[in-house]
């Protein structure tokens, strides 16, 4: 009996050690190739900015990059574009992402960023990581289950390239899909991916990460245990405004504007319009700059207001990219600005905002605590700790990504499985 037992148990583990092979192998593959396709993206996105940033009359090309978006979408039977929805839906159900979404949404979200259109652009990272997935999965002849472990790789791999955060990528693919719920099938192979592109992105390639210096962080007294307050009780509601202003804005332009090449014009126009009105380019693209001068406190305290809107109808009238980069740009500013009104260090202010809003819109929480940690060090962990769990609950229901399930209540222990919403 006992050599019957020692051996169901050696069966038992040489099961487990072949899975694991097959799985490091598997995410070894997605992130040499996502983390090649990705770190191309990325550098395409640096030039697209630096072109744009070098001739400013780039941004008068908007309504015509726009009717060209539209045309390529069209040309290619992607009437309606889900965007990164569409790779959540897959994961909850049985459906696929059409691999033609990887290079589609590459040309589209750069083209954006090119003529000045106000997006981030991990919207097309998670959307070519889950189209790689799904691809390799098809094409290995792998089961529906196994499919939806591949996605989530590929996102993981695809947002580690670009953002250089790969505890945080590993992390947040399996945590957007499912609040409360986490695919703990796909933690090994989404770290190795996440690792094996972050490499291939940084050492390989030489795609800069993102990465922001605080400076001076003092002790959590209770001065500054009221600051961190006040920036999550705030910053928490804006998560939920942006998103608000996300959706609205997208359904006003498609219940307004039916054709969506007029659509995609008139938002075009508006945009421009709002540029000229502002009299500068720091609410065009992605705002990186912007987010690195919150943190010596030089914008003005309302920027963030401007990002939400100049975003909200870039995305709502049809061009593409993501929204983190811009939610990253709202905390910063945000931050900045309030810490600046209570006489408190921009930077550490910038980036507790930012993690607030991050998680404000993602109901990532834990994802946020390792973008933090890897944006900004881990000197200043228990101030994102607390602003973090402020934010997760003020933020309610709302998100960015209508098809994100939320399974379990923020404020009780009790089951409550339902999408997230566009309001607080």
């Amino acid at each position: 009996m006992k050599d019957l037992e020692w051996y169901k148990k050696v069966k038992n583990y040489g099961r487990q050690l072949f899975m694991s092979i097959k799985w490091i192998v598997l995410a070894v593959l997605i992130g040499l190739l996502v983390g090649a396709f990705g770190s191309l993206f990325g550098l395409c996105m640096e030039y697209a900015t630096k072109t744009r940033t070098k001739y400013d009359w780039f941004i008068f090309l908007l309504p015509v990059a726009g009717l060209f978006i539209v045309w390529i979408y069209r040309s290619f039977s992607i009437k309606k574009d889900m965007g990164t929805n569409l790779v959540i839906d897959t994961v909850h159900n049985s459906g696929g992402v059409p691999f033609r979404v990887a290079p589609l949404i590459f040309i589209a979200t750069v083209l954006t960023h090119l003529v000045g259109g106000s997006a981030g652009r991990e919207g097309a990272a998670l959307q070519i990581g889950g189209s790689f997935g799904d691809k390799i999965g098809r094409t290995l002849k792998m089961d529906l289950m196994d499919r939806k472990i591949l996605i989530l790789c590929g996102m993981s791999a695809a947002f580690s390239a670009l953002f250089g955060t790969p505890m945080a990528a590993a992390v947040f693919s399996m945590e957007v899909i499912t609040v409360g719920v986490m695919y703990y099938a796909a933690f090994l192979p989404c770290v190795v991916a996440s690792l094996v592109a972050s490499h291939f992105a940084s050492d390989i390639v030489g795609v800069s990460p993102e990465s922001f210096q605080i400076g001076y962080v003092p002790e959590l007294d209770m001065k500054m245990f009221g600051v961190v307050i006040a920036i999550s009780v705030i910053g928490g509601g804006v998560s939920s405004l942006f998103c608000w202003i996300l959706h609205k804005t997208s359904k006003e332009f498609n219940d307004r504007i039916k054709n969506p090449y007029i659509r995609i014009v008139v938002a075009g126009v508006c945009i421009i319009a709002l540029t000229l009105i502002v009299g500068n380019r720091d609410y065009n693209g992605a705002g990186i700059d912007v987010i690195k001068r919150a943190f010596v406190g030089e914008i003005v305290p309302y920027a963030f207001l401007f990002k939400m809107l100049f975003t909200a109808i870039t995305l709502g009238g049809g061009f593409k990219g993501g929204e983190i980069v811009p939610t990253l740009f709202v905390g910063a500013t945000l931050g900045s600005a309030i810490g600046s009104a209570l006489g408190v260090t921009p930077s550490l202010c910038a980036a507790i905002g930012m993690a607030v809003l991050f998680c404000g819109v993602t109901n990532c929480p834990l994802a946020t605590l390792f973008i933090s940690f890897e944006l900004f060090s881990y000197k200043a962990v228990p101030y994102f700790l607390l602003a973090i769990a402020i934010s997760y609950v003020l933020s309610g229901y709302s998100g960015l990504y209508g098809e994100q399930k939320i399974m379990y209540s923020k404020y009780k222990a009790r089951y409550i499985n339902r999408n997230v919403k566009d309001h607080g």
